[in-house]
Protein backbone atom coordinates (compact mmCIF):
# COMPACT_ATOMS: atom_id res chain seq x y z
CA UNK A 1 0.00 0.00 0.00
CA UNK A 2 1.50 3.57 -0.77
CA UNK A 3 2.67 5.36 2.40
CA UNK A 4 -0.23 8.35 2.97
CA UNK A 5 0.81 12.04 2.19
CA UNK A 6 -0.18 15.20 2.77
CA UNK A 7 0.56 18.75 1.08
CA UNK A 8 1.10 22.37 3.12
CA UNK A 9 -0.89 24.60 0.51
CA UNK A 10 -2.62 28.04 1.50
CA UNK A 11 -4.83 28.66 -1.71
CA UNK A 12 -7.18 27.16 -3.84
CA UNK A 13 -4.77 26.58 -6.37
CA UNK A 14 -2.42 24.22 -4.02
CA UNK A 15 -5.88 22.41 -3.13
CA UNK A 16 -6.43 21.96 -6.75
CA UNK A 17 -2.87 20.53 -6.98
CA UNK A 18 -3.28 18.41 -4.05
CA UNK A 19 -6.49 16.83 -5.16
CA UNK A 20 -4.93 16.30 -8.77
CA UNK A 21 -1.77 13.99 -7.53
CA UNK A 22 -4.02 12.07 -4.93
CA UNK A 23 -2.87 14.00 -1.29
CA UNK A 24 -4.53 12.27 1.42
CA UNK A 25 -4.45 15.43 3.11
CA UNK A 26 -3.78 19.36 3.02
CA UNK A 27 -2.42 21.45 5.89
CA UNK A 28 -3.95 24.41 5.07
CA UNK A 29 -2.32 27.66 6.69
CA UNK A 30 -0.96 31.19 5.31
CA UNK A 31 2.64 32.53 5.43
CA UNK A 32 4.20 29.36 5.19
CA UNK A 33 7.85 31.08 4.98
CA UNK A 34 7.00 32.03 8.91
CA UNK A 35 6.29 28.18 9.40
CA UNK A 36 2.75 28.95 8.90
CA UNK A 37 -0.50 31.17 10.52
CA UNK A 38 -3.74 30.20 10.97
CA UNK A 39 -5.68 31.09 7.71
CA UNK A 40 -8.71 33.43 7.27
CA UNK A 41 -11.98 32.26 7.35
CA UNK A 42 -12.85 32.59 3.78
CA UNK A 43 -10.27 30.85 3.10
CA UNK A 44 -11.02 27.67 4.95
CA UNK A 45 -14.68 27.89 3.18
CA UNK A 46 -12.84 28.29 -0.62
CA UNK A 47 -10.30 25.66 0.60
CA UNK A 48 -13.73 22.90 1.58
CA UNK A 49 -15.72 23.94 -1.59
CA UNK A 50 -12.31 23.41 -3.84
CA UNK A 51 -11.69 20.22 -2.66
CA UNK A 52 -14.98 18.91 -2.44
CA UNK A 53 -15.89 15.14 -2.20
CA UNK A 54 -13.52 13.04 -2.90
CA UNK A 55 -11.13 15.45 -2.61
CA UNK A 56 -8.03 15.57 0.15
CA UNK A 57 -9.05 16.15 3.79
CA UNK A 58 -8.63 19.50 5.02
CA UNK A 59 -6.85 20.00 7.96
CA UNK A 60 -6.59 23.59 8.95
CA UNK A 61 -3.62 25.00 10.74
CA UNK A 62 -4.57 26.91 14.15
CA UNK A 63 -1.20 28.85 14.61
CA UNK A 64 -1.96 32.48 16.03
CA UNK A 65 1.21 34.11 15.89
CA UNK A 66 4.65 33.54 14.61
CA UNK A 67 7.91 33.49 16.56
CA UNK A 68 7.60 30.43 18.52
CA UNK A 69 5.13 28.33 20.58
CA UNK A 70 4.60 29.94 24.33
CA UNK A 71 1.49 31.61 24.33
CA UNK A 72 -0.05 33.44 26.65
CA UNK A 73 -3.67 33.58 27.94
CA UNK A 74 -5.07 35.51 25.25
CA UNK A 75 -3.19 34.10 22.32
CA UNK A 76 -4.69 30.83 23.72
CA UNK A 77 -8.05 31.57 24.10
CA UNK A 78 -7.92 32.88 20.53
CA UNK A 79 -6.27 29.63 19.11
CA UNK A 80 -9.01 27.73 20.90
CA UNK A 81 -11.89 29.98 19.42
CA UNK A 82 -9.77 29.54 16.17
CA UNK A 83 -10.36 25.67 16.41
CA UNK A 84 -14.25 25.82 16.85
CA UNK A 85 -14.59 27.87 14.26
CA UNK A 86 -12.74 26.20 11.69
CA UNK A 87 -14.49 22.91 12.60
CA UNK A 88 -17.83 24.39 12.44
CA UNK A 89 -16.94 25.64 8.96
CA UNK A 90 -15.97 21.57 8.14
CA UNK A 91 -12.43 21.34 8.22
CA UNK A 92 -11.31 17.67 8.57
CA UNK A 93 -9.14 18.50 11.75
CA UNK A 94 -6.87 20.80 12.98
CA UNK A 95 -3.24 21.02 13.41
CA UNK A 96 -2.03 22.61 16.96
CA UNK A 97 1.17 23.17 19.36
CA UNK A 98 2.19 25.18 22.48
CA UNK A 99 5.18 24.63 24.96
CA UNK A 100 5.93 25.86 28.69
CA UNK A 101 8.67 28.20 29.24
CA UNK A 102 10.77 25.62 29.17
CA UNK A 103 10.51 24.25 25.69
CA UNK A 104 8.29 21.31 27.02
CA UNK A 105 5.09 20.85 25.61
CA UNK A 106 2.05 22.31 27.33
CA UNK A 107 -0.08 19.61 28.28
CA UNK A 108 -2.19 21.70 30.17
CA UNK A 109 -2.87 24.13 27.19
CA UNK A 110 -2.61 21.25 24.68
CA UNK A 111 -5.34 19.51 26.71
CA UNK A 112 -7.77 22.42 26.31
CA UNK A 113 -6.99 23.09 22.94
CA UNK A 114 -7.90 19.37 22.25
CA UNK A 115 -11.31 19.99 23.86
CA UNK A 116 -11.97 22.38 22.02
CA UNK A 117 -11.36 20.24 18.98
CA UNK A 118 -14.44 18.51 20.07
CA UNK A 119 -13.63 14.83 18.99
CA UNK A 120 -12.06 15.99 15.14
CA UNK A 121 -8.49 14.42 14.24
CA UNK A 122 -6.17 16.78 16.00
CA UNK A 123 -2.10 17.29 14.46
CA UNK A 124 0.58 18.20 16.73
CA UNK A 125 2.69 20.16 14.94
CA UNK A 126 6.39 20.58 14.43
CA UNK A 127 6.56 22.33 18.08
CA UNK A 128 7.87 18.49 18.78
CA UNK A 129 10.76 19.57 17.01
CA UNK A 130 11.88 22.42 19.46
CA UNK A 131 11.38 20.42 22.19
CA UNK A 132 13.75 18.84 24.91
CA UNK A 133 12.99 15.37 24.31
CA UNK A 134 10.94 14.42 21.10
CA UNK A 135 9.98 11.18 22.48
CA UNK A 136 8.48 12.38 25.41
CA UNK A 137 6.56 14.54 23.84
CA UNK A 138 5.18 11.99 21.39
CA UNK A 139 4.39 10.12 24.48
CA UNK A 140 1.59 13.50 25.68
CA UNK A 141 0.20 13.71 22.34
CA UNK A 142 -0.60 10.37 22.35
CA UNK A 143 -2.15 10.39 25.64
CA UNK A 144 -4.53 13.66 24.64
CA UNK A 145 -5.56 11.57 22.40
CA UNK A 146 -4.20 13.14 19.17
CA UNK A 147 -4.11 10.95 15.40
CA UNK A 148 -1.06 12.08 14.74
CA UNK A 149 2.30 14.01 14.97
CA UNK A 150 4.08 15.93 12.70
CA UNK A 151 7.95 15.95 12.59
CA UNK A 152 11.32 16.08 11.34
CA UNK A 153 12.80 14.68 13.99
CA UNK A 154 14.13 17.44 15.94
CA UNK A 155 16.35 18.76 13.24
CA UNK A 156 15.91 21.51 10.50
CA UNK A 157 14.91 19.21 7.69
CA UNK A 158 13.59 15.37 7.97
CA UNK A 159 16.63 13.70 6.08
CA UNK A 160 18.69 14.72 9.15
CA UNK A 161 16.62 13.95 11.95
CA UNK A 162 16.00 10.13 10.61
CA UNK A 163 16.85 8.64 13.70
CA UNK A 164 14.87 10.43 16.11
CA UNK A 165 12.30 9.43 13.19
CA UNK A 166 12.33 5.88 13.76
CA UNK A 167 12.39 6.32 17.49
CA UNK A 168 8.94 8.15 17.21
CA UNK A 169 8.09 5.46 15.19
CA UNK A 170 8.77 2.72 17.76
CA UNK A 171 7.13 4.56 20.46
CA UNK A 172 4.18 5.47 18.76
CA UNK A 173 3.49 1.41 18.45
CA UNK A 174 0.93 1.77 16.23
CA UNK A 175 -1.45 3.48 18.51
CA UNK A 176 -0.93 7.47 16.56
CA UNK A 177 0.52 8.33 13.72
CA UNK A 178 3.97 9.68 12.70
CA UNK A 179 4.23 11.94 9.91
CA UNK A 180 7.56 13.16 8.48
CA UNK A 181 8.14 16.37 7.21
CA UNK A 182 10.03 19.29 6.44
CA UNK A 183 12.53 19.24 3.61
CA UNK A 184 10.81 16.23 1.66
CA UNK A 185 12.04 16.46 -2.21
CA UNK A 186 12.04 13.54 -4.50
CA UNK A 187 15.83 12.83 -3.85
CA UNK A 188 14.92 11.98 -0.13
CA UNK A 189 11.25 10.99 0.17
CA UNK A 190 12.50 6.94 0.04
CA UNK A 191 15.08 7.53 2.68
CA UNK A 192 12.74 9.16 4.78
CA UNK A 193 9.81 6.99 4.20
CA UNK A 194 12.30 4.14 5.05
CA UNK A 195 11.73 5.15 8.48
CA UNK A 196 8.21 3.73 8.81
CA UNK A 197 6.41 6.63 9.21
CA UNK A 198 3.00 6.49 8.42
CA UNK A 199 3.44 9.11 5.75
CA UNK A 200 5.18 12.25 4.89
CA UNK A 201 4.25 15.62 4.48
CA UNK A 202 5.90 18.46 2.43
CA UNK A 203 4.65 21.87 0.61
CA UNK A 204 6.51 21.55 -2.83
CA UNK A 205 6.37 25.27 -2.85
CA UNK A 206 8.40 28.07 -5.36
CA UNK A 207 8.81 31.55 -4.86
CA UNK A 208 7.09 34.27 -6.79
CA UNK A 209 8.23 37.42 -7.38
CA UNK A 210 6.41 40.38 -7.42
CA UNK A 211 6.29 41.63 -11.43
CA UNK A 212 4.94 45.06 -10.46
CA UNK A 213 7.89 48.08 -11.14
CA UNK A 214 9.49 49.19 -8.41
CA UNK A 215 8.21 46.50 -6.01
CA UNK A 216 11.78 45.45 -5.05
CA UNK A 217 12.92 49.30 -4.11
CA UNK A 218 13.39 51.36 -0.90
CA UNK A 219 9.60 51.12 0.73
CA UNK A 220 9.52 48.43 3.08
CA UNK A 221 6.48 46.70 4.11
CA UNK A 222 6.86 45.24 7.40
CA UNK A 223 10.10 44.70 9.53
CA UNK A 224 11.05 41.24 8.03
CA UNK A 225 10.62 42.42 4.24
CA UNK A 226 12.05 43.90 1.98
CA UNK A 227 10.24 46.23 -0.26
CA UNK A 228 6.64 44.27 -0.83
CA UNK A 229 8.46 41.18 -2.24
CA UNK A 230 7.18 38.18 -3.64
CA UNK A 231 5.03 35.52 -1.89
CA UNK A 232 5.35 31.05 -2.53
CA UNK A 233 2.91 28.84 -4.26
CA UNK A 234 2.68 25.36 -4.41
CA UNK A 235 4.52 23.97 -7.62
CA UNK A 236 2.91 21.37 -9.27
CA UNK A 237 5.77 19.78 -11.05
CA UNK A 238 7.41 19.34 -7.72
CA UNK A 239 4.65 18.07 -6.31
CA UNK A 240 4.86 15.51 -8.58
CA UNK A 241 7.96 14.55 -8.72
CA UNK A 242 7.99 14.01 -4.98
CA UNK A 243 4.41 11.35 -5.81
CA UNK A 244 6.63 9.84 -8.40
CA UNK A 245 9.64 8.82 -6.11
CA UNK A 246 7.21 8.10 -3.42
CA UNK A 247 4.97 5.33 -5.78
CA UNK A 248 8.41 4.04 -5.79
CA UNK A 249 9.02 3.10 -2.88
Amino acid sequence: MPLAFEIAVQDPAGIRIAREIGAARVELGQALALGGLTPSAATIETALETAGDGGPEVHVLVRPRAGGFHYDADELALTARDIRHALAAGAHGVVIGCQRADGALDREALARLVDAAGGASVTLHRAIDVTPDPVSALRIARELGMRRVLSSGGASAAIDGLDVLRDLVAEAAGVIEIMAGSGVSASNVAEIAATGVDAVHFSAKRAVESDIAGAGGSVRMGSAADGVGGHEVTDRETALEIVTALAAV
